[in-house]
């Protein structure tokens, strides 16, 4: 275990093939699977939910509940071509004041119906990019939600795009005390900047880590990708490096899901281009080698935390849990989304509110709450989405004697014959070779998963 806050930045690897991370067995990451960020995931939501759904879920909360909230910004100042998240261009000012004001009321309307009840631990922003509006807005938005829960000391932690981040909103978000802030990266190359619409010198980025660093960030995440059209193991050592230079306490390197059926935006990107597989896995590999032997701890395979950050403190101390934004420390059972397309957990329900901006004012403005799609969880759903879990952060899972798993047995067979999996009479062990297989043994317990080739990406 590294027990050093050391990072050096200019570390190589070597990724030969014979020092590897991992074994390579294609069939079995053959097939897409989610990354759980829920279980059931989101493919399994239904229409019939509405907000009553949501008004019966918050009367159930403790007078000491813990909370987190997440507010949703569906806009951005440029879309960028990969991206898959419910976002529009902010190229019109009254339709950002009129979702902003729709945002508020919500708000407004949650804590309305907690009546002082819960304690909100955590509070999130996230988009699209919430620079997207402008740092009075932002300011307005956090006092709304002051205003509106019971707040216990709360993490805030903010989105942030380098371009159009200026001192200004710096300043905002010294005030507002946001203490965590996710940078979107994705690549210094600038040919590959240019492959999937995200152009952004480094000196935006490095501008934008000083005053975040300057305005008291305590931690900044940097979002990478391996797997772009015509991405090399050099470019991705190169975006390595350089991202080191910066000093982030977190990264989180992600395979590109490219799903132009799913997403149009998408169809801009040259599919040709796309790494194989086998490329794929070994940039996966190269980024575990690089950001490991530099002192970074590995929260699952595909995140990175310094020793001493909170995440990777709770990832030694098997406090790691898994929510709608991947990995984190936080333990709360009930998170809360505000804002078009946003999703609420609560222990037996996952909602989503209205993913159209318009019609998500619409409801709004009826002062009802604008839930529209669902999903019920029962013991079973909670058994499994519990194994799940275990596996992406803790590595192990103990199998529930009531719960028939027959099949999911015999189905681990082929990893188990690998060498990838220890199996006990009830428990299961990820050997170390295991990581970038750990989603597609996850899915196993998954009883919704027959064909997810539509639906998700690749496990690596």
């Amino acid at each position: 275990m590294i027990v050093t806050d050391e990072i050096r930045p200019r570390a190589r690897p070597n990724a030969s093939a014979g020092d590897r991370a991992w074994p390579y067995y294609p069939e079995l990451l053959a097939k897409p699977v989610p990354r759980y960020t829920s279980y059931p995931t989101a493919a399994e939501f239904g229409p019939d939910f509405s907000g009553d759904a949501l008004a019966a879920a918050l009367d159930m909360v403790g007078e000491l509940e813990p909370i987190s909230l997440y507010l949703h910004i569906p806009y951005c100042q440029e879309i960028c071509w990969y991206c898959g998240c419910n976002t529009g261009a902010a190229n019109r000012s009254t339709r950002l004041a009129g979702y902003l004001a729709a945002l508020k009321r919500e708000s407004e309307l949650v804590g309305a119906r907690l009546g002082g009840r819960g304690r909100v631990r955590r509070v999130a922003f996230g988009g699209g990019s919430p620079n997207a509006i402008s740092p009075q807005q932002f300011a307005e938005l956090v006092a709304t939600v002051e205003m509106a829960f019971k707040l216990d000391n709360p993490v805030l932690s903010v989105e942030v795009d380098p371009r159009g981040f200026d001192a200004d909103w710096a300043r905002t978000l010294g005030k507002a005390n946001v203490s965590r802030v996710s940078l979107g990266v994705q690549t210094f190359a600038p040919r590959l900047q240019a492959a999937i619409g995200r152009v952004q010198p480094i000196d935006a980025i490095r501008e934008t880590v000083s005053l975040l660093r300057d305005a008291g960030a305590a931690s900044i995440n940097f979002d990478l990708m391996y797997g772009l059209p015509g991405q090399s193991d050099a470019d991705l050592t190169d975006t390595l490096e350089r991202a080191l230079e910066l000093s982030p306490d977190r990264l989180a390197v992600f395979g590109y899901a490219h799903v132009p059926h799913l997403i149009p935006r998408q169809r801009r990107i040259d599919g040709s281009a796309l790494p194989d597989g086998s490329s794929r896995f070994h940039q996966a590999e190269l980024a575990y080698l690089f950001l490991t032997q530099a002192g970074y701890e590995p929260i699952g395979f595909d995140h990175f935390a310094r020793p001493k950050d909170a995440l990777a403190i709770a990832a030694r101390r098997g406090g790691l849990r898994r929510n709608f934004q991947g990995f984190t420390e936080d333990d709360a059972k009930v998170l809360i989304g505000l804002g078009a397309s946003a999703i609420s957990e609560f222990p037996d329900r996952l909602l989503q509110n209205e993913k159209n901006a318009g019609r998500y004012r619409e409801l709004i403005s009826e002062e009802a709450f604008a839930v529209a799609r669902g999903v019920w969880r029962n013991e079973e759903d909670r058994q499994r989405g519990a194994i799940i879990a275990a596996l992406l952060t803790q590595g192990n899972a103990v199998l529930p004697g009531g719960l028939d798993l027959v099949s999911e047995l015999a189905a681990l067979a082929p990893f188990e014959d690998a060498g990838l999996l220890a199996r006990g009479e009830r428990t299961l062990r990820l050997q170390p070779a295991a990581l970038p297989y750990a989603r597609s043994i996850a899915a196993i317990f998954d009883r919704y998963r027959t064909d997810s080739a539509a639906c998700f990406s690749a496990a690596v």
